[in-house]
């Protein structure tokens, strides 16, 4: 990261949201192919006659934008904005001086790699838990973005989506999912921040290597590949904690209702019927469906199952970190 000590600390939010917000708006068609091609995967799980319309990240992109037009790529983009100029300008903002915090005013020296792991960790979480509901409102939207047409849309915009969500499912709807997006994105986030830091501190080390745009972009790059190193097994698992809960939703109304009916009836184990439901749930749909799950995938493809898609998935999350890291050093750079 870039040292600039006489930077301001709002100067450096405003520096963070900017890189974010360009990087955003240059990959924004490649989260929007693999989201489509998330949705797909989860629909042909279900379907066994299903087809697939979408194949391939760069097919995913083709198809899209030759049936929906080059504006439907960029579907969701005000909510990313939004999302960028608070989580990003919140993680990468607060990066430098929660590192700072942790080392201590006194420290002198090459700050430890796990410090600037722990500084990732902390501003990731706090980021996403403040700019979860524009992660929400985005993806609903790139949802949207799938329907045929002549199917009506439930939201006309991001401003619109946030009001009707409020109104129709209240408030903390807009906090949905922010447990797993929490230890996702604080992983995430700790493995793109505390890469780049640490690769760039080594090449500079190197001779001949100066602080310029090739050191930027090799430790961006680095930092995508880590990102995706670290960040694909947590998505595996990620999206398999999704997946049981809508298991859960379907499982429980169907059979769960008459076991904890009966479970209260002759088991005075149980303090109530929220407790029976608690229990049952943890001790035989969540426990064992998500474990189901992870040992099928692994046992069927060995461990390069928390690695599938890692070529689309670098293609995104490389080029974001490339261009955001290179458009926050130059804006530092120019700028303060």
């Amino acid at each position: 990261m870039a040292e600039r000590t006489e930077i301001s600390f709002a100067g450096r939010l405003a520096s963070s949201a900017i890189a974010a917000c360009v990087a955003e708006i240059s990959t924004l068609p490649l989260d929007t192919a693999k989201v489509r091609l998330q949705l797909q995967k989860k629909a042909s799980s279900g379907d066994a006659m299903s087809t697939s319309r979408y194949r391939g990240m760069l097919g995913t992109v083709i198809t899209i934008l030759s049936e929906e037009g080059l504006v439907a790529l960029w579907k969701g983009l005000v909510p990313g904005l939004h999302r960028q100029c608070i989580f990003g300008g919140l993680r990468i903002g607060l990066y430098e001086p929660v590192k700072a915090f942790y080392v201590g005013d006194s420290f002198v020296g090459d700050i430890p790699l796990f410090k600037k792991i722990l500084a990732g960790l902390t501003t990731g979480a706090l980021g996403i838990t403040i700019a979860n509901p524009t992660d929400l409102v985005k993806v609903r939207l790139q949802v949207e973005g799938k329907l045929p047409p002549g199917v009506p849309r439930r939201y006309l915009g991001a401003l619109d989506a946030y009001v009707k969500i409020i109104k129709q499912e209240g408030l903390g709807a807009l906090w949905t999912g922010v447990g797993p997006n929490i230890v996702r994105n604080a992983i995430v986030n700790a493995a793109e921040l505390a890469s780049y830091d640490q690769i760039k501190q080594m090449i500079l080390r190197i001779p001949g290597f100066s602080d310029d745009i090739f050191t930027h972009l090799l430790a961006g790059l680095a930092a995508g590949f880590f990102a995706v190193c670290v960040g694909s097994p947590v998505d595996v698992v990620y999206f398999s904690i999704l997946l049981v809960f809508r298991l859960i939703d379907v499982v429980f109304t169907v059979k769960y209702g008459m076991i904890v009916k009966s479970r209260m009836m002759g088991d005075p184990s149980y303090k109530n019927t929220l407790d029976c439901f608690i229990k049952t749930l943890k001790n035989e749909v969540i426990y064992k469906s998500f474990l189901c799950f992870l040992l099928s995938n692994v046992l069927s493809t060995g461990p390069l199952a928390f690695y599938k898609g890692f070529i689309p998935n670098f293609a995104r999350l490389g080029s974001w970190n490339v261009i955001m890291f290179l458009t926050l050093e130059q804006v530092i750079t120019t700028w303060w």
